[in-house]
This record gives structure tokens, C-alpha cells and sequence, in this order.
């Protein structure tokens, strides 16, 4: 059974920033792609940024600018650095990968980091 654990998330004012990271764990072959999403009450799940095995990225364009995706195969792990942030970045952020066993591919979920952003 593969693991995504997070961490990094807390409470920052405006302007702030914080390091989300997501460390995978268990049995697997390799790690295909990485993604962050988030979720604020009330709203859907949205897509933040991805990054391919090779380290192609791509972000929404609410975070463009001002978050850089990244990772370290070595490790397993995939980095959000946010930086300006600002309150409407509050929420619930998830990572996400594709990974690759001796069989298939399969998507996996963390548990969620909370990021709060005040005023």
C-alpha cells in the first residue's frame, strides 16, 4: 500500500509564505506525476500545480507567479513553495500522485494539510 503524508501547512498572514511538502512511502516502482490540489469550504477541489516525473510544471493561474512546484525523485517527494500569499489561498491542500507498481498505474491521495491565510 503506497502513502502520501504532507506537511508544512499552518497559519501565516497575508503576504507570508510556507513550504508544503509530501513524502510517499511503501512498495512501488516509480512515480509518474505530482500534484498538489486544494479545497476551501464551500468549493470544489481544485487543481494547484503539477509536476511530471522529468519536472514539467504546470499551475492555475490564481498561483502562477507566486507558487513553484518541485521535487525530488531521490526522496519521493514533491515541494509547494507559496510565497505572497493571500487570504483566498486558505484551504485544505492535497497531494497527489501516479504511481507505478510491478502492474499498473494508480492515483493516491494524502490527507490533507490545512493552510489558513489572514488578513
Amino acid at each position: 500500500q503506497v502513502q502520501l503524508a504532507e506537511s508544512g501547512g499552518g497559519l501565516v498572514q497575508a503576504g507570508g509564505s510556507l513550504r508544503l511538502s509530501c513524502a510517499a512511502s511503501g512498495r512501488f516502482a516509480s512515480i509518474n506525476a505530482m500534484n498538489w490540489y486544494r479545497q476551501a469550504p464551500g468549493k470544489q477541489r481544485e487543481l494547484v500545480a503539477a509536476i511530471s516525473r522529468r519536472g514539467i510544471t504546470n499551475y492555475s493561474d490564481s498561483v502562477k507567479g507566486r507558487f513553484t512546484i518541485s521535487r525530488d525523485n531521490a526522496k519521493n517527494t514533491v515541494y509547494l513553495q507559496m510565497n505572497s500569499l493571500k487570504p483566498e489561498d486558505t484551504a485544505v491542500y492535497y497531494c497527489n500522485a501516479d504511481v507505478r507498481d510491478s502492474i499498473s498505474v494508480k492515483n493516491y491521495w494524502g490527507q490533507g494539510t490545512q493552510v489558513t491565510v489572514s488578513s
